[in-house]
């Protein structure tokens, strides 16, 4: 299902660059720390699926995971620094053709979206099979995204040029979720720790959605006064969570499989 870009370079030298700062370093391991738990989780798709965050201190540049590596493997000295023109200015391999034509799409038309996650997660993507609106304002874990979620009514197969990226850039507009009809989800998120924190809660709302639907009866759905004042707390407290979330995964990572951070 995967394909590998065929028109990426990768030159020697593309201009001088500093990458080995700190903040860089401190973002390879946030990066491959979601791919991991994420893993765990049973939010990937073979090598099929992929993240991505705009590298600190290059705005026109992202890293993301290499084509043919499931999420599972990932290290942080793994992943590959991409400009936005196809090439691959540090790492060793090429992006996925899908993970370069809509992450760099998403990060250049984008530049709120520092970290743009993209995953066939199971429940999620279940609710983008549905007609409608994906999500029901029913259960209090989805009031975290109420007003907060598009969606991209036009499935028009794999991503292989710009202009699918851009079109889904496009079907995001200004929101943090986009619900892809009959493909999957994309979150985006000012940091890699709120964009991961964003996708795991994004799944455990559809989980519970669908577990509820099963039952066939009617839900209960929050009336919209309470469902915004809801997510108005929940959001002022989401930076500090999801940091909190990512030191979290950071420590459980680092007793089981500590070789992530490498």
């Amino acid at each position: 299902m995967a394909h590998e870009l065929k028109t990426v370079s990768t030159p020697a030298v593309l201009r001088n660059l500093t990458l080995d700062s700190n903040a860089i370093r401190e973002a390879r391991i946030d990066l491959a720390a979601s791919f991991r738990m994420a893993a765990k989780l049973g939010l990937q798709e073979g090598i099929c699926n992929h993240f991505s965050a705009v590298v600190p201190g290059h705005e026109d540049l992202f890293l993301v995971n290499p084509y043919g590596w499931a999420f599972a493997e990932i290290t942080a000295s793994q992943l590959l620094v991409c400009d936005f023109n196809g090439n691959v200015v540090a790492g060793s391999g090429k992006p996925e053709a899908t993970a370069f034509y809509i992450h760099a799409q998403l990060h250049k038309t984008l530049p709120r979206a520092t970290a743009a996650f993209h995953t066939h997660m199971p429940y999620a993507t279940a609710l983008s099979m549905l007609e409608g609106e994906p999500l029901v304002w029913a259960g209090q874990t989805a009031l975290k995204f109420y007003g907060r979620t598009a969606i991209d009514e036009n499935y028009n197969g794999l991503a292989l040029d710009d202009s699918e990226g851009l079109r889904i850039a496009r079907a995001m507009g200004d929101a943090d979720i986009v619900f892809l009809k009959n493909h999957g989800v994309m979150v985006v998120g000012p940091t890699i720790a709120e964009a991961y924190d964003d996708l795991y809660y994004l799944e455990r709302a559809a989980e519970v959605q669908l577990l509820a639907m099963s039952t066939g009866r009617e839900l209960k759905a929050v009336p919209a006064d309470i469902a915004q004042k809801t997510y108005l707390e929940m959001r002022e407290g989401d930076p500090e969570s999801a940091r909190l979330h990512m030191e979290s995964i950071r420590r459980q990572l680092m007793r089981t499989e500590p070789e992530f951070a490498d």
